[in-house]
């Protein structure tokens, strides 16, 4: 039986989007009461593009941070076809943006700026190798001939796959995985190349999109499997394998965004990650794995130090608003007005 209380290394969330302007008084709060660290998404309107604007970014988040956090934002450049060399040689003498994020034009939120074709920034990818800045890579396709379900395979059979031949030595994140195309790519490779799993792809499957009707809080991208593909996800984040790390991909918009004609896609879970991680862990018996995924396996990755603060949790029923102030409307959350089972007792 496992315990009640239960104190880990303070986790890392390396992959989270928290907008901007009034959007991070609600955004920063929620992750900094769980998270050391986190690595920023660049997908804003206009996209966080030089590292002038990182900075800036930056900046704007440190300030939402609540006064008893140390919370610290790391920060990613969005690649583009007219990135200029110069930006990503400046990553280097940066302490504070780590990679760059790649987004196939059109692919999920915020992306209309996002690379057209690969061959475009294959000088600033080899900068990258050389530099060993890592790239960060939303991996779907986004041929309108190519099935939304499998947009991620293609991804990795067209894209990654030659990539990774070309250049050998770039560390790579392949983001929020979905499949098990994806979990047998990373293994498969060599140990500069890593995954991000969210606790929505571990907790969903497809079945909950279209439970009793169309389900819009549970749409992402990429969008949610078979249970064959969830049940790989599960595999390969309880193996203790380190080239699997936690990325949240909390993604926040408003309910009426959500619920529209056209619905965004997103899963606002930072309100409740960690402990729904803690809950998944432990309902597979396998709570002495969770501190290298969520607090080990991403910073070493990165070529940070692992972090020297603790956080506790304990067995302790709560239940998870239905809403929360989002830009002057609501935004629901995931599990909304659900109990969890794990609570935050010590920061």
């Amino acid at each position: 039986m496992h315990p009640n209380k239960i104190t880990i290394t303070k986790p890392d969330d390396w992959h989270l989007h928290l907008r901007d302007k009034s959007a991070l008084s609600t955004t920063v709060s929620h992750s900094a009461r769980a998270f050391g660290r986190a690595l920023v998404m660049p997908n804003l309107s206009p996209p966080i593009i030089t590292v002038d604007d990182a900075v800036s970014y930056r900046e704007r988040i440190i300030a939402e941070v609540p006064k008893n956090s140390n919370f610290q934002p790391l920060m990613t450049l969005y690649l583009t076809d007219n990135t200029e060399l110069k930006e990503i040689s400046k990553i280097k003498d940066s302490e504070h943006v780590l990679g760059v994020k790649y987004y196939p034009a059109g692919a999920t939120t915020n992306s209309s700026n996002g690379v057209t074709n690969i061959e475009k920034v294959y000088h600033l990818i080899e900068e990258m190798s050389h530099l060993d800045i890592p790239l960060l890579f939303h991996g779907e396709v986004t041929d309108h001939h190519v099935d939304i379900f499998d947009r991620e395979q293609v991804f990795i059979e067209t894209i990654l796959n030659p990539l990774t031949e070309r250049y050998p030595d770039l560390r790579i994140v392949l983001e929020h995985i979905t499949t098990k195309n994806a979990v047998d790519f990373i293994k498969d490779q060599s140990k500069n190349i890593a995954a991000t799993i969210t606790i929505h792809h571990l907790l969903y499957n497809r079945n909950n999109l279209f439970l009793g009707g169309l389900r819009p809080h549970f749409y992402c991208l990429p969008i949610l499997k078979r249970d064959i593909h969830q049940k790989a996800l599960i595999k390969a984040a309880l193996s203790g394998n380190p080239k699997f790390f936690l990325g949240t991909d909390s993604a926040p918009h408003t309910q009426s965004k959500k619920e529209s004609s056209c619905g965004c896609a997103g899963v606002y879970s930072a309100p409740a990650a960690l402990e729904l991680y803690f809950e998944f862990f432990e309902n597979n018996h396998e709570l002495d794995k969770l501190e290298g995924f969520a607090s080990f396996f991403g910073a070493d990755f990165y070529h940070i130090a692992r972090s020297k603060k603790t956080i506790t949790l304990e067995k302790n029923k709560w239940r998870m608003p239905k809403e929360f102030i989002f830009e002057d409307e609501s935004i629901i959350p995931i599990h909304a007005d659900q109990e969890l089972q794990w609570k935050i007792t010590e920061n």
